[in-house]
């Protein structure tokens, strides 16, 4: 009889089982974004508002650099989208306390309530998800996600008892 706590299980390794793992992120990400849709489109807004949202948000006082880092998109996607969002007084930009070149960029009050409403729908779907799952699915799901993360990117993200603090 097979000792499948100590051994290397290769059945989640087979072809059918790594598409499956495709579609579910497909379906995973499609609901996910739904509700968030609906509400950036009452706004005109697409994705790419809804990430700049989330991020400034997440990260008071980041540079457009770094902004430009984490979304990796060019220059005049995000100034597109990033004007939009100041014009609309949803995002302030105010200059470097050092480099008055620098960009700085925060959530507008108007923002914030933005932001708060587009991450409750999916926090909400993610604590259901969770809860569901169990700590030790969580665990494992954080784990698959870090594996799918750029190996540079990994850093952003520390063990799951400490938020991220800075960029």
């Amino acid at each position: 009889m097979t000792d499948f706590k100590t051994g290397i299980n290769p059945l989640f390794l087979r072809e059918e089982e790594l598409r499956q793992g495709i579609e579910l992120l497909f379906f995973a990400y499609r609901d996910f974004t739904a509700e968030p849709d609906a509400i950036l489109a009452e706004y005109g807004f697409g994705r790419a508002h809804h990430r700049v949202i989330y991020f400034v948000g997440r990260h008071p006082g980041i540079t457009v650099s770094e902004l430009l880092e984490i979304l990796r998109i060019t220059k005049q996607s995000l100034s597109r989208v990033l004007g939009q969002l100041v014009t609309e007084t949803f995002i302030t930009q105010r200059p470097g306390a050092r480099d008055r070149r620098q960009r700085l960029l925060e959530l507008t009050e108007k923002g914030v309530e933005l932001e708060r409403l587009l991450t409750e729908r999916q926090r909400a779907r993610i604590a259901r998800a969770y809860r569901e799952a169990g700590a030790e699915a969580v665990e494992g799901f954080r784990k698959v996600l870090l594996g799918l993360v750029d190996e540079g990117d990994r850093s952003r993200f520390p063990g799951r008892s400490s938020p991220r603090r800075g960029l």
